[in-house]
């Protein structure tokens, strides 16, 4: 998780670093999505495998929406006739974040997009009395079958979370840093511009990560009467099941 965080506030802080022409927008964009296919593929359900050529092409498809909205609307911004320079400045800023949130979404749902279609394994929820037997080997769980409802239920949840991770991390900083540039200090400073980008990032994420992770846990516990009708009266303790719902 460590190696996580540090690799997502290098990124973002690529991402947020003011006045980064067009070949360092693509630059950032491709780096995070590469970042993202890696962690979506890593923390995947696993029980419904995803082809080479499937994560090869989510991944080219993924790149290309959030160059393409990056570049988009960096164009579209200056253009906006009725907004302030300070609206402006202020959108500016937050084109990386709407970049990034789409095509996170659009990610997620790519490299996860065989869950989706063939269903994930879905398990009964046990008793305290089971646990123990499992624990002692005298009992081994077997899956109750594959879900499709569940896995749209896993991947959405999945989806909605990385939102929640890049909300505050890609909305908050670059905010405060259109105020603090406004500052004689940061003014007469102009080489802490990075540091304190770096700064606010680190301490955004700090809060933010954690949080977005925690949202909706693993582990999803749902009542089988919410899945498929094979699933209907064969949950376990009061008659529900869980499955896994990847990171």
């Amino acid at each position: 998780m460590s190696a996580f965080v540090l690799s997502n506030l290098v990124v973002t802080g690529g991402m947020l670093t003011p006045g980064l022409g067009t070949a360092g927008t693509l630059g950032w964009q491709v780096v995070n999505q590469s970042l993202n296919v890696a962690i979506n593929y890593s923390n995947a359900n696993k029980s419904t495998p995803l082809p080479t050529s499937a994560i090869v092409k989510s991944y080219f498809i993924a790149v290309g929406a959030s160059c393409g909205v990056a570049l988009g609307l960096n164009s579209i911004v200056p253009r906006l006739k009725r907004l302030s320079p300070n609206a402006k400045l202020i959108a500016g800023r937050l084109v990386p974040f709407a970049a990034v949130a789409c095509a996170g979404v659009l990610n997620v749902f790519l490299m996860r997009g065989e869950e989706i279609r063939k269903g994930i394994d879905v398990y009964p929820v046990l008793t305290d009395d089971e646990k123990q037997r499992v624990e002692k080997g005298e009992l081994k769980v077997e899956p109750l079958g594959k879900s499709k409802k569940a896995a749209t239920l896993a991947v959405g949840e999945t989806a909605i979370s990385r939102v929640l991770n890049a909300t505050p991390i890609m909305v908050l900083p670059p905010l405060i840093l259109v105020r603090l540039q406004k500052t004689e200090w940061l003014k007469q400073r102009p080489r802490m511009t990075t540091p304190v980008n770096l700064g606010l990032i680190f301490a955004t994420s700090i809060f933010a990560l954690p949080l977005a992770l925690a949202a909706f846990p693993q582990r999803e516990v749902v009542s089988a009467k919410s899945l498929e009708e094979e699933f209907h009266e064969r949950g376990g303790k009061e008659n529900l099941v869980e499955f896994n719902r990847g990171i």
